[in-house]
């Protein structure tokens, strides 16, 4: 793992804590667009570690915001924070300021990365799976899960565990089989983080990383939904109607409506989609990683 080392940036020790360090980097000023233009082009034509350490230094609310949306994976988050610190620090290695979006916008893919990739280290201990389906279903079953059932419990029930199996492509025994692996690991906004007695919810609520932060999700969106739009032409039309039948409609057709509209079987029309879904990715993952817009 990449060190600090080059970096005068707070620590997170034993000794201080997590409280310590919040309230250290809560400290540094945010940059506006100019101020964060000229200190990249400062470091990129340069090299000057000065211009890089501030880059970073005022983006590590970021990074702690960010990782305490990982919290409900039951691992310290101290630990995701020094692993989000280290993608940071790659994001301003690489980042281009010409490319005209802001820093907070290009981070947000390198801490993620990071993040994940120490949680599924992590959890691997526990033997999970770590395919592409795997990971998709580890990443977004809490946030579906949410969104049609906010108030289970404990096991789901058989028609949400289909809906979740259907929308992320796997099989009905692993939803059930990881969301019992993570079932009761939440933890509180009202959990106590230091002697001091304060709480998480003291440290997520700041209106200026709020305001930073929401519109570094506004751009990401954007530039999902513009390489969506540019990726989705490698595909013949047949296989637009069934993906966007079957994916990208708030009501999502059945394979059995598909499967009389185009006169083929349902398991043909699971195969289309499958392949169409597997065309997209890959080109749209090519053009993000040729734009810069996540880690290669």
């Amino acid at each position: 793992m990449a060190t600090t080392t080059s970096y005068n940036l707070p620590t997170l020790s034993n000794e201080g804590g997590l409280s310590t360090y919040l309230a250290q980097i809560k400290k540094f000023p945010m940059l506006d667009a100019e101020e964060e233009y000229m200190l990249a082009k400062n470091w990129k034509t340069t090299g000057n570690l000065k211009a890089a350490e501030k880059l970073v230094t005022s983006h590590l609310r970021l990074v702690a915001k960010i990782a305490m949306g990982y919290k409900g994976y039951g691992l310290p988050v101290s630990e995701m924070i020094s692993e989000g610190n280290v993608g940071l620090m790659q994001a301003v290695k690489k980042f281009e300021p010409e490319k005209g979006f802001r820093l907070a916008t290009y981070a947000m893919w390198w801490i993620k990365a990071s993040i994940q990739e120490y949680i599924l280290r992590s959890w691997s201990l526990v033997k999970i799976g770590t395919t592409t389906a795997q990971k998709k279903l580890f990443f977004n079953l809490k946030k579906i899960k949410n969104q049609i059932a906010p108030k289970s419990e404990g096991d789901l029930r058989d028609a949400h565990v289909s809906e979740i199996a259907n929308k992320l492509d796997v099989s009905k025994d692993e939803v059930i089989s990881m969301n019992r692996r993570l079932s009761g690991k939440e933890l509180s906004l009202n959990a106590p983080i230091g002697e001091d007695g304060d709480e998480w919810q003291d440290w997520i609520v700041d209106k200026e990383l709020d305001h930073d932060l929401k519109f570094a999700h506004k751009e990401e969106m954007e530039q999902r939904k513009n390489l969506l739009i540019d990726s989705i032409k490698i595909l013949n039309e047949r296989e637009k109607e069934i993906l966007y039948s079957r994916r990208l409609n708030d009501k999502p057709a059945t394979l059995e409506d598909l499967s009389k509209k185009y006169k083929i079987s349902r398991e043909r029309i699971r195969q289309i989609e499958n392949k169409a879904f597997e065309k997209l990715q890959k080109h749209m993952l090519n053009s993000a990683k040729s734009k810069n817009l996540l880690p290669v």
